[in-house]
């Protein structure tokens, strides 16, 4: 699954890795020599825990523009995706992943599937790792594990981590249009079952692949996937599912972090830091 991940990337920087047209500030150097206030942007997290607002990259036809080509954006969102039939929010925070495998014909993701697809930018995502028999209980549905040693997972080449993404928007039908709250704009990560095969680089002590973890993670699209899965002209179900595929093995490397992360409120880049083993004890 997806539960945590970090993301400390400005703008900028996604605007280059991505190829963004519209939706990265200005630089505060920008800003001033055009005699503005610099435009709030969101700080790096590297603690991103659902309802919070992320960074996410979309292609959608600008809002009343006589051309209707997609126009790559930068867009924040809520995490969490609320489905545009919902009478309320209430359900979004539940709703922070969809199974690979399912999102095509379930009511919740479909739509959104078939025409508002995403990428969330990360640098990684946090798992917890717990033993085999109490793992073997979540997949069955029997238990919920509690949280143990925390791993953050990333590229190893330390480029973008993509996450295949969902979003949709809601109205809240008790407030007036110019309502600034009348929209809300939320989002999904995708999920697939984790890679059994070897981590590019493992911990000394520590899980050997992925599926070591847990047994879902979040579908990292390789570049080559992005202008693809982006584009909203391509609304064929089949066709789309092509592109859930798993990315290549063995371009995942991952460590062991301090269990601060797993207490929301803490967030800095000291969560990321390395740690020579495990702080807490688990059947590695």
């Amino acid at each position: 699954m997806c539960g945590r991940y970090a993301a400390s990337r400005s703008p900028e920087d996604l605007a280059g890795v991505f190829e963004i047209e519209l939706g990265v500030p200005p630089s505060r150097a920008e800003s001033e020599a055009r005699g503005r206030e610099p435009e709030e942007t969101q700080d790096p997290d590297y603690n991103v825990a659902p309802t919070k607002e992320v960074y996410a990259v979309l292609d959608r036809p600008l809002k009343d523009a006589d051309d209707r080509r997609p126009v790559r954006q930068l867009r924040k969102l809520k995490w969490g995706l609320v489905p545009s039939w919902s009478k309320t929010p209430e359900g979004g925070a539940r709703m922070i992943n969809a199974r690979a495998e399912t999102v095509h014909e379930k009511p919740s993701y479909r739509r959104a599937f078939a025409t508002r697809r995403c990428v969330l930018p990360a640098d990684g995502y946090y798992e917890w790792v717990t033993g085999v028999q109490e793992r073997d209980l979540e997949v069955e549905g029997k238990r919920k594990r509690p949280r143990k040693q925390p791993y953050f997972v990333l590229p190893a080449d330390g480029s973008v981590f993509a996450m295949a993404g969902l979003y949709e928007f809601w109205r809240d039908r008790t407030l007036p249009d110019d309502h600034p709250q009348a929209w809300w704009a939320t989002c999904s990560v995708i999920t697939t079952e984790a890679e059994t095969s070897p981590l590019a680089v493992a911990p000394a002590d520590g899980p050997h692949a992925l599926a070591d973890i847990h047994p879902r993670m979040p579908l990292m699209l390789t570049a080559d996937r992005w202008d693809a899965w982006l584009d909203p002209a391509r609304t064929d179900v089949d066709d789309l599912r092509s592109l859930l595929e798993p990315p290549p093995a063995g371009l995942m490397r991952a460590y062991p972090v301090s269990t601060a992360v797993s207490n929301v409120r803490n967030n800095g880049p000291e969560l990321l830091k390395e740690l020579e083993g495990p702080e807490e004890g688990t059947l590695f």
